[in-house]
């Protein structure tokens, strides 16, 4: 055992200066790109794009996994869910829905995800871990929706469809109830982290543009805050729950706008009222927050970019070009599956052969001694020994595959992870 230990740690150290390198947390926003098909994912450490990846058509949501491993973009003209690989940055999955969907949400676990569809009247929920529709609920014209923190329940708008929010029981996928909002439009929606309350964008023809406010234990609105006159496509809660970032669009892309100069209202939710309103480019849609809340990103749908808000100063620190027609964004933390060091992951491989009876101890001892000599010979700096000893190694398995003692399932990744150290050692 202290053998295998010292080769272990040995290997370790001399794969590390091949290149294995510690999986790092990173943080990356999404943003759909409308108008050219693409999304733009951006490493908020450096604002910087670094994939763009084709999707469907005219992507106008997203949405990320808890995880951060995948983000679901939502193809308004394309009737599908585009699922891109954090991993690889490419399209793994298109998710047939009903048509011309509107947006996403996805459930705080990340077993469903949710996609609206006004055409259709019904709310297409996907198993994600099979990427497939496996029910749809029927809802009158849903537009965007927002999933509770606890996952026991979905919020649905309607746009300028039907007054009022919708609640949905997300354990019988069916609607428990309709909560008035005095508005001709429900827009945006967001819960806050502790679910106790909902923020609704929404726009009364007569009275502008507001904020609703909504107790979610009894499901009654609390209070209305007035927002400048202009129309109000996103908004996002920090993850302290302080504050709500509102985009006012003012540039008449968005649903008309509303005349206004385009801004960025800032929040307070312990009184609900605007504590700052921040100067904005001209078409502000999509909102999100970074996980640890010191940025806000917003995205731009005229000026194809995004910019960047600084929670602590209420500035904006940073800009990054984007696609066109950027719409909606999302951010999510992928953290990178770590690297498997091949030598201990082949010993494991051996000795489970050995404890299942696979093997004798002899054949199975005959195996481990020739990994722990390749070991010692490249701590040696003897590579080409070392080479030699991973040869035998494989040659071994292959009589034992060509004698019938293994099947060629059970040799095969023997033999792969004998050849991946032997390319990282140089042979």
């Amino acid at each position: 055992m202290m053998k295998k230990l010292i080769g272990v740690v040995m290997f370790a150290l001399l794969y590390t200066c091949f290149g294995a390198g510690a999986a790092l947390a990173q943080t990356r926003a999404y943003v759909t790109n409308a108008h050219d098909n693409t999304v733009s994912v951006i490493d908020t450490a450096t604002n910087s794009v670094i994939a763009t990846v084709p999707v469907g058509s005219s992507p106008n949501s997203v949405a990320v996994t808890p995880n951060g491993r995948f983000a679901d973009v939502v193809n308004q003209f394309g009737n599908s869910v585009s699922v891109i690989s954090a991993a690889t940055n490419t399209v793994v999955a298109t998710i047939p829905v009903a048509t011309s969907p509107s947006a996403i949400a996805m459930n705080p676990n990340g077993a469903f995800a949710y996609v609206t569809s006004v055409s259709s009247s019904s709310i297409s929920v996907i198993d994600t871990a099979t990427n497939t529709v496996v029910t749809a609920i029927p809802v009158t014209f849903p537009f965007m929706l927002a999933t509770a923190p606890s996952g026991n329940l979905a919020y649905v708008t309607h746009g300028a469809f039907v007054n009022g929010v919708d609640v949905i029981n997300t354990a019988t996928n069916s609607v428990v109830t309709n909560i008035p909002v005095p508005a001709d439009v429900t827009n945006a929606v967001a819960v806050t982290p502790n679910g106790a309350f909902l923020y609704v964008t929404c726009l009364s023809f007569t009275t502008g543009s507001k904020l609703a406010v909504i107790d979610t234990a009894t499901n009654t609105l609390v209070t209305i805050v007035p927002l400048p006159a202009t129309f109000a496509p996103g908004l996002a809660i920090t993850p302290n729950g302080a504050r709500v970032y509102v985009a006012n669009n003012g540039g008449g892309v968005c649903c008309g706008g509303g005349g206004g100069v385009s801004s960025i209202s800032v929040i307070d939710t312990a009184t609900n009222t605007e504590v700052a309103r921040l100067a904005s480019s001209p078409s502000p849609s999509g909102v999100a927050v970074t996980p640890d809340g010191a940025f806000v990103y917003v995205t731009d749908l005229l000026n194809n970019f995004i910019f960047a808000i600084s929670t602590a100063t209420n500035s904006v620190v940073a800009v990054v070009p984007v696609g066109n027609f950027p719409q909606s964004i999302a951010i999510g933390t992928f953290v990178p599956e770590p690297e498997v060091d091949p030598i201990e992951s082949l010993i494991d491989h051996v000795e489970a052969l050995i404890a299942s009876g696979t093997l004798t101890q002899e054949q199975g001892a005959g195996l481990l001694d020739k990994i722990h000599q390749a070991v010692a010979k490249l701590d040696a700096g003897q590579t080409g020994a070392a080479c030699n000893q991973l040869s035998g190694f494989i040659n071994q398995v292959n009589a034992f595959i060509g004698n019938g003692t293994l099947t060629p399932a059970q040799g095969q990744p023997l033999i792969d992870l004998a050849n991946e150290i032997r390319a990282s050692s140089g042979c």
